[in-house]
């Protein structure tokens, strides 16, 4: 039977995990690193392709 001070299922799931240690954070932390550089390169390169589009079409965005 279920006592009320019995932990729910999903309690019970979480403390059998393993502690996170420190290389699992570091590896966390250089993942999302190589995700935001490669979102910024992603992000560079869009903009340098717009700019030379630009540059071919005669369009400099400059409004003078």
């Amino acid at each position: 039977m279920h006592e009320p001070s019995d932990p729910s299922p999903g309690e019970k799931s979480r403390s059998l995990k393993r502690p996170v240690t420190r290389e699992d954070r570091l590896k966390a932390a250089l993942k999302a690193n190589m995700a935001r550089r490669k979102a910024q390169a992603r992000a560079q390169a869009d903009a340098r392709a717009a700019e030379d589009a630009a540059e071919e079409t005669g369009e400099t965005g400059d409004k003078e």
